[in-house]
């Protein structure tokens, strides 16, 4: 039974001084790699923004052309007035 309680607190031991030595990596790189990957980061969410910016107006510019390229029957249909009214 002894040796089953020196075995745990040993463990617990190693443990905790396992969590207490964990190195992260912004602790491994050194600081100048660590500024590259983050101005590489920004850089890369800019482009994701642009790319974004640019899709939406496309989608905006695609819809003005179809809207203005309708046929006469697409119009008369999309519109509420009805014949009777004008009986």
């Amino acid at each position: 039974m002894k040796k089953k309680k020196q075995r745990q607190t040993q463990r617990q031991t190693q443990m905790n001084q396992v969590k207490n030595e964990s190195i992260t990596i912004g602790d491994q790189l050194n600081t100048s790699l660590m500024d590259q990957l983050k101005s590489k980061k920004k850089e890369l969410q800019v482009r994701a923004e642009q790319k974004e910016i640019e899709e939406q107006e496309r989608k905006r510019k695609e819809q003005k052309e179809r809207e203005k390229n309708k046929s006469f029957e697409e119009l008369l249909s999309e519109s509420n007035l009805t014949w009777k009214d004008f009986k």
